[in-house]
Parts: structure tokens; sequence; C-alpha cells
């Protein structure tokens, strides 16, 4: 007999608490031995005064419990509101975001081949690590920052799946050719850890060529493992080419916690109408039980929420004459899954699952020799008609025997020594400077910035330059 376990839900807001009420009544008729804490998220919580969405008292019972069950929310637009969806991803280390998708035709019609996919997204890093600066009055800046061991882990992650689902592919998704030292580690942590899956066939793809194949092959694809703003769009590509992102659940998990959500939206202009479909929410509750060990229940529910579909007892946004043979809403709905628990689709194939844990262990991360080399200075400046050649012969004048003044660039492109003039200026200007004589120190920089500051100039920003073993860990401008 299965242990009772309890996990925590949250209604949310918009249709969120209609689908929430009928994916519990689906889990309880299935007789799931599960026992549930709801806690207040979302909206109203932030419209109580409280800016981040959510009480102490939620997250002690989140923390408190294995699994999460998250109703779709909304975030109040305006007023320095932050998502809590990337809020709770972050904040409880919720590393990978895993999204299944696959076709349902005729139930469903989609323009493609049948397919089935599963998009394993990195959840905490790059773009979304919402790292934000406004420096000057023309230029923004945002961080993409990426590591070494969110890489690996979520690469790791994707390979141990495929191994346990018994996925044949893994595709690695970057943009290497344009971001070389963070989509270029991310590239390089892939290849190498393909060669310990000898057994899986390993790929990379560019992500503008692979979003496109997407799109239009997805046959070709069986598991993806990419960066997180790019997970973010492919796996809504992916389940748009699908028929419907109305249908499909996503997990969030870590070591040992995990969260469990639909990919759409509160949808606040249907709400209260009866006209919702729980399909996404009821699928990331299936994911949800996979994950604590209750596959039979999964596969039970799956069964019945498919045999419902090729019936074509379908909600309104899934509904087509000629297809469809009853149009119904979320609590009928919820009802005629609930009638078909037992029962096994005819067409549509139920997948496959495995009890086996997703472990692994990750790399010993190897120290690498950091040499200082350099300073970037980024300077606030629009004097003198914007000419770089008149700043650059007065920064000119300020260096000392301990740099070398290499060169300006505006927007990443060089702009002195030599320039073109069709090359647009914005007013933030990123100046090079490299040791000159061997070793430098954070002091050198400092006396440098002095030297700048006291000339006049305004420094919104520094990064310092490094190589590690050697080898230069900084991008060259364009142009240079």
């Amino acid at each position: 007999m299965t242990e009772m376990q309890t996990i925590t839900i949250a209604k949310g807001d918009g249709i969120g608490p209609e689908i929430m009420d009928s994916t519990i009544k689906i889990l309880k008729a299935s007789g799931v031995p599960l026992q549930y804490e709801e806690i207040d998220v979302g909206e109203k919580v932030y419209l109580s005064g409280n800016t981040t969405g959510i009480s102490e008292e939620a997250w002690a019972t989140i923390r408190k419990n294995k699994a999460f069950l998250k109703a779709p929310i909304t975030t109040p637009q305006g007023g320095g509101y932050k998502s809590l969806n990337v809020t709770i991803r972050k904040t409880l280390g919720l590393y990978a975001n895993v999204r299944p998708c696959k076709t349902f035709r005729p139930f469903i019609p989609a323009s493609c081949k049948d397919f089935d996919m599963v998009i394993v997204r990195e959840n905490e890093e790059d773009l979304y690590a919402g790292i934000e600066y406004q420096q000057t009055n023309e230029a923004i800046e945002a961080i993409k920052l990426i590591s070494k061991p969110g890489s690996e882990r979520i690469i790791r992650y994707a390979f141990e799946y495929a191994k346990v689902y018994g996925r044949k592919k893994v595709t690695c998704m970057s943009k290497d050719n344009i971001m070389k030292h963070t989509d270029g580690m991310f590239h390089a942590t892939f290849k190498q850890i393909a060669k310990e899956y000898p057994e899986i066939e390993a790929e990379h793809s560019i992500i503008d060529i692979g979003s496109a194949r997407i799109a239009a092959n997805p046959e070709d694809f069986d598991v993806i493992v990419t960066l997180n703003l790019y997970g973010d769009i492919v796996s809504d590509i992916m389940a748009q080419v699908a028929g419907s992102v109305g249908v499909s659940g996503s997990s969030n998990v870590a070591d040992g916690r995990a969260m469990f959500e639909a990919i759409h939206g509160s949808a606040p202009d249907i709400a209260g109408q009866d006209i919702a479909n729980p399909c996404g929410l009821l699928h990331g509750a299936i994911l949800m039980l996979d994950y604590l060990g209750m596959s039979d229940y999964a596969r039970k529910i799956e069964s019945a929420a498919l045999c419902t579909m090729e019936e074509g007892i379908h909600t309104a946004d899934l509904y087509q004459e000629g297809i469809s043979t009853r149009k119904v809403g979320t609590k009928e709905f919820t009802q005629a899954v609930i009638e078909r628990l037992g029962k096994s689709p005819k067409n549509i194939k139920v997948r496959s699952r495995n009890a086996s844990a997703i472990n692994f262990k990750m790399s010993e991360l190897i120290k690498e020799e950091k040499t200082l080399i350099g300073v970037d200075l980024y300077l606030d400046w629009s004097e003198d008609g914007r000419d770089a050649g008149v700043l650059g012969d007065a920064i000119t004048g300020l260096t000392s025997d301990k740099f070398s003044f290499d060169l300006i660039t505006n927007r990443g492109v060089k702009v002195w020594p030599g320039t073109m003039p069709e090359t647009y200026r914005s007013d933030q200007w990123r100046l090079r400077f490299k040791s000159a004589n061997g070793k430098i120190n954070n002091n050198d920089i400092i006396n440098l910035m002095s030297k700048v500051t006291e000339a006049g100039y305004d420094i919104v920003k520094t990064d310092n330059l490094y190589n590690f073993n050697g080898k230069r860990a900084y991008s060259l401008a364009q142009g240079e």
C-alpha cells in the first residue's frame, strides 16, 4: 500500500481556483493517498501590501512538504512587483524546469507529424536572474549570468532523465556563435558530459535554427536541454505546435523538493464562467504523482483524461465541429474524467514510466589560475558631438605606465582608434585598459579610475579583465 503523503497546494488567481478544485476532485476520486495543505499566494497577497506575493507562513508550508501544486497566479502590473513564479523557483533552488509535450491528433489538430518531446530548461540563471541597471540616459543593461555548476547540473539532469525514461537523444540548444563565453561554456559542458552517456545520441543546435526546426519538424527531437530564456521560448513554441498550450503541465525540480503547475496563465477574462480547461494543471499533477513515486495513480489519471479527450468530450478551447462530440464546462469535464478512471485510451499512447529516481553526482570543480590583466571602464559621456577621437585623445593623456589604453567601444562596437561615421553612438562608452608591464592589482585600477574621475569623467560601471589558466576570459569588441 502506498504511504500517505502531504502536499502543498495554492489555488492562485483567475481560473486558478476552478481548475485546482477540478484537479483535486479527480485526485481524490482516483484514491491517490494524498493530504493537502492550502496556502494563499498571488494577487490578493500582493494587493494586501505584501509586495512578494507570499507570506512567511506560506513559505514554511512549502518548505515542509516535498511537493507543491500551484495553480496560475497573477502578478499585478506596476508597483514594482516581482514575478512570484520566478521567486519561488529561485528561492527553493528548483533548477530544472521539465515540460513534456506531445500531439493528441486527431482530437487536438496539429500542423505537424506526431511527436513526444521533453524540454529540460535551466531555471535559475541566464537573463532571468533579473539583474538590470540603467546607468546613462540612453543605455540600460541586463546581465546574462551563467555558472559552470548550474550548467553541469541541468545538463546532467537531462541525460539522466533520458536514461530513466528510455529516451534516445538529447539536443543542446545555445547561441555560442555569438555568446562565446556564456553559451560557449554551456555547449562545452554539454559535449563533456555527453561522453559519459554513449548510449544516448547527443547533438547541438544553434537556438535560432533549432527553434525553426522545432516548429517545422518537432518529431526530430526527443529531449532538449537549454538555457533559461531559450527554454521559455521553445517550450511555448513546442506546446503551440502540438495544438494547444492549455493542456500542458510542467515540473520545477530540485533535490528533494519540486513545484508543479500548468504552463498557461491565470486567464482572468474567463474566470468564474465554468469554461476553463483543467488539463494543464491536471497534467502538472500527473507529473507530481510520478515524482512522488505514485506512478500507478499517475497512469490511471492520465489514461482517464486521454479517454475523455479521445471520446471528443472537450472544453470550449478545444471544441471543434466534426472532431468533438460534446462541448462541456470545467465541472462537466471533471466528472467525465472521473467516470473514466480505470479505463485506457484506444488511440493515444499513455507515457511510459520508470520508478527510478533521477540522481547523479556532480563533478569536482577544478580551480583555475586567475590573472588580472586589465579593466573596462564605462563612461556616461555625450560632449563634443560624441566624437570618439576627442574622447580617445583626452583619455590617452591620463594613462600611466601601468596600463595601455587599447580601445573605445560603443554598444559593443569598436569606435576608437579608427572609426566609421555610420556607426551610431549612444551616451555609454566602454574604455579598455590592459596591463602594460606585467602584473596589475585592484589598487592600480583604483588609481586609474581616480585619474579619469578627477579629469571630470563619469564612470558608471567597471569590469575587470581576467585570464583563466592563461586563456582570455572576456569578449573581444566587434571590430577588435
